[in-house]
This record gives structure tokens, sequence and C-alpha cells, in this order.
């Protein structure tokens, strides 16, 4: 409890120590997203989502003097991380400079970041309505929540940390930042039970990609008098759709995990050709087996 307070209000935060924060932060997640065997895992969701972010904003916000200096220096961390992080990845990029088209988005909630500074800033008044200004920052963290865990579900074990860091930080947040005990129990309480409420909900509806794996056409000639199947049924459904837009035959899939597989697309006369499919979250590698 005392390391917590200490991070959420007991550092002197200098605005040296705000600068050299924002370049760690922006080096440190621009190298997330870069390096390819860090994709689809738990290390690359800050380069994507706000829960780190929110984390960090409320850390300067706690450690502040006064509302305009959580202002100020919310939006100065953000206003050197944020582009720091994209300029960092225009030389591995294919898109190059026109990968600033995405710190578009990022801009405006640095922008935002004086406002919410200046309001976040009440907070640390501990009163009743400081809860009303951390709520919006808890429902945003479970969002990520949400989507993380069913992600998790999906790609076992990947995005176990940050499921559980979303989880984590918004039963801390309360406790770290309220010394009323019944702002921090109504606080937690509102967290663990949307957390419950998430969890069965994720695992009663999984998340499924739905995409299409062949087209009929030169390479492929099939329709609905064939069979196709995932060999391994864990994998989810397959099954053979005509495409109005395209006019054409095409295999549907409904994947419920990621991975490595195969499947067989089967004529009437019983003729077989194998795939080899290599299964991301929103992508996937695919190899006709000879």
């Amino acid at each position: 409890m005392r390391s917590l307070k200490k991070l959420f209000g007991g550092i002197d935060l200098t605005w040296k120590k705000v600068i050299i924060a924002s370049i760690i932060a922006g080096v440190y997640t621009a190298i997330m997203a870069i390096v390819p065997a860090l994709q689809y895992t738990s290390f690359n969701t800050i380069a994507v989502t706000f829960e780190v972010w929110i984390l960090l904003g409320i850390i300067i916000i706690m450690n502040s003097k006064s509302n305009k200096d959580a202002a100020l220096k919310c939006f100065v961390f953000f206003l050197i991380s944020q582009p720091l992080v994209y300029l960092i990845q225009v030389p591995f990029s294919w898109q190059h400079w026109g990968l600033f088209g995405y710190y578009k988005f990022w801009f405006i909630w640095t922008i935002l970041c004086l406002p919410m500074g200046y309001i976040g800033y009440y907070m640390k008044k501990n009163k009743w309505w400081g809860l009303l200004i951390l709520l919006p920052m808890i429902s945003l963290t479970l969002e990520q929540y949400a989507a993380y865990l069913s992600y998790f579900i999906f790609s076992y074990p990947r995005y176990i940390l940050i499921s559980i860091f979303c989880a984590a930080a918004a039963i801390i947040y309360p406790i770290a930042i309220f010394d009323n005990k019944k702002i921090r129990i109504a606080g937690v309480s509102i967290s663990a039970l949307l957390i419950i409420i998430i969890t069965v909900f994720r695992l009663v509806n999984p998340f499924v990609y739905s995409t299409d794996l062949l087209l009929s056409g030169e390479e492929y000639t099939f329709d609905d008098t064939y069979k196709v199947y995932f060999d391994d049924e864990k994998y989810g459904d397959l099954s053979i759709k005509y495409e109005d837009g395209l006019e054409c035959w095409k295999v549907h899939a409904e994947i419920k995990r990621d991975g490595k597989t195969t499947f067989t697309l089967e004529s009437p006369e019983g003729e077989k050709r194998e795939f080899s499919v290599d299964i991301k979250r929103d992508t996937y590698d695919l190899e006709e087996i000879k």
C-alpha cells in the first residue's frame, strides 16, 4: 500500500522528469510496435490502445501540484511521446511518413489532456465526486479488458498479461487514489462488478474471427456440392457460400482460435485438396499442401 501511495502522489514530479519519462515512453512504445515477434502479444498493445497511457496520465495527475500543473504536464507528456512513437517507426514501416496519418487520432487526445488533466486533479481532494471523475478512466480501461479478454480466449495464452493488467488497474485506482474508505469500497465494488459482468459475457460469447479463405475461380473451382472442413474441429466451422457481389462461391470460415491447422476441400466424387493455414487474430496465411 505504501508503494502505491508513493506512485500515486509521492513523487517529486519535476518538468525534467516529465520530459525524460515522455521520451522513454515514446521509444519503448515504438520498439513494441516495430519488433515482429511482439505482434499479437500483450506488449504490443501499448502502441494501439489506451490502458497503459491512462495509467501514466493518472500518475502524472496525482503527482502534480495544481490543476494547471496537471493539465500542462499531461499535455506535454503526450505531445512529446506520441509523435516520437511514429517518428521512430518511419524507417521500419512500408508507409514511411504516411504513418503519421494515425497520429491525428492521438493528437486529438493530446489536446484533450488539457481539460482532462485539469479536471482530473480534483481526484486529489478525496471527495465522492472524485470517483465520478475516475469512472470514465475505469470504463475505458475495462473496455480494453473486454477486448483483450476475448483475444486471450481466442489466442491463449497470448494477451493474458494485458487482460490481467486492465482488470487489476480498475481495482487498484480507487484504492491508490482515495483515502476515504467509503469511496474506496464504492470504487472497488463498481470495478469488480463490471469485471465479473464482462468476464461472464466474454466466456458466453467468445470472439470469432469471420473471414473467407478461398474463392472459386481459375485456381480453385468448387460450388455448394463440395464439402469443406477443418481437420481439427476446435478451430471453428467452414462452409461454402455464394458471394453475390463477386458472383462466385467461397469458403467461409468462422474461426474460434488461432494457431496452425489444416482443412480439406472435398468434391462430390471424393477428390480432396488439403490446405495448411496459419491463423492470427485478424489475418491468416494459407498454402495448399501438394
